[in-house]
């Protein structure tokens, strides 16, 4: 049963979605990723507050935030292209085995119990962390070449864990670009191309799905809130700009450091949610 708000709730309500966007959108650039590891948890609240039926709640809150990154990841890419740091190759060779992933982990999040999947979740974004805290960027890194297991296995796995996550994929295909031999830069650069990939295939599934399960939710399209969408992409657009360009101002080094240090902060949060459970 949704609650009606006052004039004062509402206020509070959109200026908590203006803020996160800003955080959302310039992290979206300058980590290559999608956002939806910080949009998910506060849209889970929002429509817990706001009297969303409990059973769609994290349905609404990850196909919304599928929704928001498409255009984010963009204008991400779009700026990272400038400054010749998305190597499509990487997209060619990931993109498909990704949307595979996005669409069977899609069909399965409805039922998913997510207690195991937050674990899991939390231990291997750590383990990225850790990685990114001890490796040096090198000064000429050369990509290797990936066969056609590793396309297969990183690229299903990353779509298949991203899609109950409502995330764009950025903290598994960074560091999997980087173990390859990719920069810092490229690795972000291309991972915000596939971000684009990821969340328009998982975004198209939960708002197919919601439709399937009827929903029935006020101002949405299946599991995307448009009202959510409306308020969200014209900040996360123009902070995803400014955040893409801020990566090709960074030394390497520090940029490697600062998201080993965000994923650590991410993981350690995923783990505490764990417990909860």
């Amino acid at each position: 049963m949704l609650e009606i708000l006052d004039q004062n709730q509402i206020i509070l309500i959109v200026t908590i979605m203006a803020v996160s966007a800003v955080i959302v959108g310039f992290m979206a650039g300058l980590f290559g990723i999608g956002g939806g590891l910080l949009m998910v948890p506060i849209l889970f609240y929002i429509y817990s507050y706001v009297g969303i039926e409990q059973k769609f709640i994290m349905h609404l809150a990850i196909g919304t935030s599928f929704s928001i990154i498409i255009p984010t990841s963009i204008i991400s890419t779009l700026t990272h292209m400038k400054f010749k740091a998305v190597d499509f190759s990487i997209v060619r060779i990931f993109g498909i085995f990704v949307i595979i992933g996005v669409i069977i982990g899609t069909i399965f999040a409805v039922s998913l119990k997510t207690a195991n999947l937050v674990l899991f979740f939390s231990i291997m974004t750590i383990i990225f962390a850790i990685y990114f805290l001890l490796q040096k960027e090198k000064q000429n890194p050369i990509p290797k070449k990936i066969n056609l297991i590793y396309r297969v296995v990183f690229g299903f796995l990353s779509g298949f864990f991203s899609a109950p996550m409502g995330i764009g994929g950025g903290v598994f295909n960074v560091p999997i670009f980087k173990l390859f031999g990719y920069s810092i830069k490229v690795a972000i650069g291309s991972s915000a191309a596939i971000g684009f990939l990821n969340s328009l295939t998982g975004a198209t599934g939960f708002a197919i799905s919601g439709n399937y399960f009827n929903a029935n939710i006020p101002l949405s399209l299946g599991f995307v809130n448009i009202p959510t969408f409306l308020i969200f992409v014209p900040i996360t657009v123009f902070m995803a700009k400014i955040g893409a360009k801020t990566v090709h101002k960074v030394d390497k080094n520090l940029l490697g450091k600062l998201f080993g240090i965000y994923l650590f902060i991410v993981g350690s949060w995923l783990f505490l949610e764990y417990l909860k459970f």
